[in-house]
């Protein structure tokens, strides 16, 4: 499984008695904005597959550490969040402002769930902005479009992207929302993505009933992709050290941590 930061499709209308991924997760990182339905399957799934809340600490970790690298040691000022998913403590803008005053934060979601506490994404330090649209991660020209009101396309932009393309189920299409996406920023601009597997040298086996018990009892249907599909989204892009890894391998903070069936990559467009 992976996080949500939201479905990819049109946006539905707010369901609340079909267990969502934004609100399922919510539950397993420890919110408050979920329903009981969403308790109900969260619980289920981490019955069949018991390393999935590992997997959610390990992803916004993940997120941290790469905001944090990418502001402080990268000097990025300049992010494109897409399927930004129910707000929780240290968001993006939260991270990069406290180390960047000025950096500037779009939010990208299509989700009701989500829109309804867009409100506290809208917090900005006066140096800098943080911004909120509602768009399709399916349009990425659109995304764009409406992103030029608060970034500057001229200079570098981290374009996030963790736990979304596993909600586009066709690889082809996931592969070319991401080329899309990375021909509109300028050289020297970060795509940042993590994405759940199968592969079993990580444990990722255990997704595989986890995902088909979702697919059939919650909302959106996920995939999960091997090693060398979740690779061809960098394609012509450089990894920066230590490439494409679980995602709790990726610079750790301290000990080195557990292996998690969730990849995490950050790369720079050269």
């Amino acid at each position: 499984m992976s996080e949500s930061r939201t479905s990819p499709g049109g946006s539905p209308r707010l369901n609340t008695a079909v267990a969502h991924n934004a609100r399922v997760w919510n539950y397993w990182v420890g919110g408050k904005d979920h329903y009981e339905v969403d308790q109900q399957v969260g619980e289920h799934v981490a019955g069949m597959f018991p390393v999935i809340r590992d997997v959610a600490r390990a992803d916004r970790e993940f997120l941290g550490r790469a905001v944090r690298f990418l502001t402080a040691e990268r000097g990025v000022r300049q992010f494109l969040d897409i399927g930004t998913g129910l707000p929780t403590v240290d968001t993006t803008h939260d991270m990069a402002q406290r180390i960047a005053p000025d950096a500037r934060i779009v939010y990208v979601d299509n989700d009701p769930i989500v829109l309804a506490h867009a409100r506290t994404l809208l917090t900005s330090t006066p140096e800098g902005a943080t911004a909120y649209i509602e768009a399709d991660a399916h349009d990425p020209e659109a995304i764009v479009e409406r992103a030029r009101a608060t970034l500057d396309f001229g200079r570098p932009v981290a374009v996030m992207m963790l736990g979304i393309l596993n909600f586009v189920l066709d690889t082809g299409t996931a592969r070319d929302i991401v080329r899309r996406l990375v021909a509109a920023v300028p050289a020297g601009s970060f795509l940042v993505l993590t994405h759940p597997t199968f592969d079993a040298g990580l444990g990722g086996e255990g997704n595989v009933a986890a995902m088909e018990f979702w697919n059939a009892n919650a909302t959106p249907p996920i995939i999960a992709r091997p090693r060398a599909e979740v690779a061809a989204f960098l394609e012509d892009l450089d990894l920066v050290e230590p490439g494409l890894v679980p995602c709790s391998r990726w610079r750790p903070d301290g000990d080195l941590p557990a292996v998690v069936p969730q990849f995490g990559a950050v790369a720079v467009k050269p």
